[in-house]
């Protein structure tokens, strides 16, 4: 392991899925001879991509987790994160932007910018990632390298350069143009891995001159020594590799380099430009919080002799217990040595300090600043920072959305009932977009995530993983009751069996609480000359509280009512505070439906964002769900839907609007108040709990 932070490379593949992150990140570690066999990534072989190493990956091709190895090239220390494509895993690709100096944003050849890519980008802009772009799959029927590259600069506004041209594209794609050596690049061998440099060949010679001009014109902005040497022709590639690598280090401009990494051509050079554009971890500013400071922003030197910084940024339930994936920021990180989280105070020894590759690891003794590393059986949660203990900071935590769908989960036998609790546990642990929690009103278990896709996953997981078969159903929406004018009453609870009875009466009336009124319900004791004795007030509010929990209507709890008490009755022998509870219960029922009472749904504030070309189509899908648009902005190409939709209706809306975009755009939602439902609701929801009560009866 180098101690030369210069050499060290911390950076993360990240893409639209199905533009060949994996299979890229699989060729980069044949060539760097981390692995001497390259697997595909469905796993026709049987063995499948070492990166997309869970049985589920390499059934369904895709890339669920972020996986993280480290490799070298050119004496120099590579970290590389392969991050998931798919929108529902998105936490994945923040948690490992987070802590990377920088990334390959991996286009199609074929499709270009695309959903994810626009999603990618902006999640790399959050956290001010330098990046190259590669653009694969040029054997792939209609490639086109200069389309993509104009995409890249029109929908993703960068200064995209291109630092090679395809020497033929689809079935005729042969190698590449290096602009910067003026040379063309051949891949031999089996597997592409003799890369032999020979002269252009004649037809591209004017193409590969154009092409070096258009490049060197954008670079020099970035090195006046390049502009000086273009101007007496003494220009060397050192003069331009230099104004790249400050360009791209600044985000000022994105190199592009291309190739198939399919079949095998181009990822060398890919390599070579991380080693020689990417920024090393002393080159990256980080920022903590200082906490003996009043949360003041502070920045961290990558420093191996400085005291110890941190950053846990995932958690997986390896087979040896709990592993932590974590970045060192500053100090070192030391087998045996003591370490403190921040967020907790607890101390922790460091038993076991390893290198990941994959699924499988190496040990080590100790990791400097500027490393990825991982450690065994820390208990901590995602996103919290260790230190040595002698300085109190924080790392700033990392951005993660809230959760937007819903499914009611029951195992489907009692036996499973622990080994759920389990899996839920340590889901939520490892995943900060996943939640679950017990509805108090339907007693389910409901689970909450990124899409439908992402709770499918952790389904399947829950099967395999934990032998636990579940039953799912559509969640409940959490309706509420209200009544809608002002009703009187008075009622008489009298009961007598043998010895003392049962006598309490109790007279006044109930009304809607004024507009704006937040409150569940209130409570207002207006009795006058002791008609009902002070000591059996608090049992009248009891009553009448427990009857506002289950509504006549449908059910649920009755909210936004006040209840004035102004006479009643006792006995001296008979009342009791169980006779004045049952009084108001029997008073609430027996005025309820003069109040004229109305169902109440839940509606959401609902926030899309896409390109602003599919502006109409997202409206629509709005209007559809019975949505009420707020506002809308457009800017650069992008536009923002602002509604209120009612949450019964937002059930597969991931899908629709995914279908409706061409995935292209996403959205968030968050409870904003209850509002009347319409009248075709009401009486369908009325159906619905008649013939549920009926069901009960029988």
């Amino acid at each position: 392991m180098t101690t030369d932070l210069s050499r060290i490379r911390n950076i993360g593949i990240s893409a639209h899925i199905d533009s060949g992150k994996t299979t890229l990140s699989e060729r980069i570690l044949f060539y760097t001879k981390r692995i001497h066999k390259i697997s595909e990534v469905k796993g026709k072989d049987g063995a499948g991509a070492t990166m997309d190493f869970m049985e589920l990956e390499k059934e369904r091709g895709i890339t669920i987790q972020s996986a993280a190895t480290y490799t070298s090239w050119d004496d120099h220390h590579i970290n590389l994160i392969d991050t998931p494509g798919h929108v529902d895993f998105t936490i994945e690709v923040e948690r490992s932007l987070r802590v990377l100096d920088g990334a390959i944003l991996v286009l199609c050849g074929v499709a270009g910018v695309q959903s994810q890519s626009l999603t990618v980008d902006r999640q790399m802009r959050r956290y001010k990632v330098p990046r190259l772009a590669f653009i694969n799959k040029l054997d792939r029927s209609g490639a086109n390298p200069f389309r993509v590259t104009e995409q890249l600069r029109d929908k993703l506004a960068h200064n995209a350069v291109m630092m090679q041209i395809p020497i033929g594209v689809e079935a005729k794609h042969d190698g590449v143009i290096d602009l910067v050596t003026m040379e063309a690049v051949n891949f031999h061998g089996d597997q592409g891995e003799q890369v032999v440099r020979g002269p252009i060949p004649a037809e591209l010679q004017d193409e590969a001159n154009a092409a070096r001009e258009k490049m060197l014109d954008a670079v020099s902005m970035f090195s006046d020594e390049l502009t000086e040497a273009i101007l007496e022709d003494a220009v060397t590639p050192e003069l331009i590799h230099a104004a790249v690598r400050r360009g791209t280090l600044t985000r000022e401009l994105t190199p592009v380099f291309m190739g198939s990494a399919y079949k095998n051509k181009g990822v060398q050079l890919l390599l070579d430009a991380v080693v020689r554009y990417l920024p090393s971890p002393t080159e990256v500013e980080n920022t903590a919080v200082d906490l003996s400071a009043d949360e003041a922003p502070i920045v961290l030197p990558s420093d191996p002799n400085k005291p110890l910084v941190a950053l846990a940024f995932k958690l997986e339930e390896g087979r040896y217990g709990q592993l932590t994936y974590t970045r060192v920021y500053q100090g070192t990180l030391a087998k045996g040595g003591n370490i403190e989280n921040m967020r907790s105070g607890r101390r922790h020894k460091v038993g076991r300090l390893v290198r990941m590759h994959a699924d499988s690891m190496e040990d080590i003794d100790s990791a400097g600043a500027g490393d990825i590393v991982a450690l065994f059986g820390i208990e901590c949660a995602s996103g919290d920072t260790f230190t040595d203990g002698s300085i109190s900071v924080a790392m700033s935590s990392m951005h993660v959305p809230a959760p937007v769908v819903s499914v009611a989960i029951k195992p489907k036998d009692n036996k499973a009932q622990d080994n759920l609790a389990k899996a839920l546990g340590r889901f939520v642990r490892e995943d900060p977009t996943f939640r679950t929690h017990v509805d108090p009103e339907s007693n389910e278990t409901v689970i909450s995530g990124m899409g439908e896709l992402h709770l499918d996953v952790y389904i399947e997981r829950m099967k395999r993983e934990y032998k636990v078969e579940v039953q799912t159903g559509a969640p409940q929406v959490a309706y509420r009751e209200t009544i809608s004018q002002r009703a009187e009453f008075s009622y008489t609870h009298k009961k007598q069996t043998g010895g003392s009875g049962q006598y309490g009466k109790v007279a006044g009336y109930i009304e809607p609480l004024p507009e704006g009124d937040d409150r569940v319900w209130e409570f207002a004791n207006e009795v006058r000359g002791g008609a009902i004795p002070t000591e059996y007030m608090p049992a009248v509010e009891k009553g009448f509280a427990s009857a506002l929990e289950k509504g006549r209507l449908i059910g649920f709890p009755t909210i936004g009512v006040r209840v004035v008490v102004n006479d009643g009755q006792s006995h001296a022998v008979d009342s009791s505070e169980m006779a004045f509870i049952s009084a108001a219960r029997g008073a609430f029922r027996s005025c309820y439906g003069a109040a004229k009472p109305i169902i109440l749904e839940p509606v959401m504030k609902l926030a899309v964002e896409g390109p602003a070309e599919f502006q109409g189509a997202v409206l629509k899908t709005v209007m559809q769900r019975r949505g009420t648009v707020i506002g809308t902005t457009e800017e650069a190409g992008f536009c923002r839907v602002e509604a209120e939709v009612p949450l019964a209706e937002m059930f597969g809306y991931a899908t629709d609007l995914r279908s409706q975009t061409q995935g292209k755009a996403e959205f968030s939602m968050e409870f904003a108040r209850y509002l009347p439902c319409p009248n075709e609701v009401t009486k369908e929801l009325l159906e619905k709990y008649a013939d549920r009560r009926k069901i009960e009866d029988e």
